[in-house]
């Protein structure tokens, strides 16, 4: 199996504070996010919510797009999230579904109160 990296987008609520990153394990990587151990930037704002990512089968696309993405002009970053998310909703549901994972992935509407 080809190994995936990542490059993602985080926020702490619709259209409110953005964090682009990147990893080799998506599903880690937004778990630690969500558990405050993600970094001092993402725990102060409490960025938590994945609204956009992308897969690369090279580290170097998924860095190189991490940094354009974080070059970007904020309409940019709104406009790639509503591309794909209209509804800016949290797509932890979906990875750690995916992936298996349990606990606290369990809500799977983008409108329940996690806002």
């Amino acid at each position: 199996m080809a190994r995936v990296f990542y490059t993602y987008i985080l926020c702490n609520r619709p259209h409110g504070v953005l964090y682009c990153g990147v990893t080799n394990d998506l599903v880690r990587r937004v778990h630690e996010h969500r558990s405050a151990r993600g970094g001092v930037f993402t725990t102060r704002y409490k960025v938590r919510w994945l609204v956009w990512f992308a897969g690369h089968e090279i580290p170097g696309a998924a860095i190189g797009q991490e940094k354009t993405i974080k070059g970007w002009p904020r309409a940019w970053k709104v406009n790639l999230i509503e591309t794909d998310n209209p509804d800016w909703c949290d797509l932890w549901p979906v990875i750690s579904q995916a992936a298996g994972e349990m606990g606290e992935g369990k809500n799977t509407s983008c409108h329940d109160d996690v806002w």
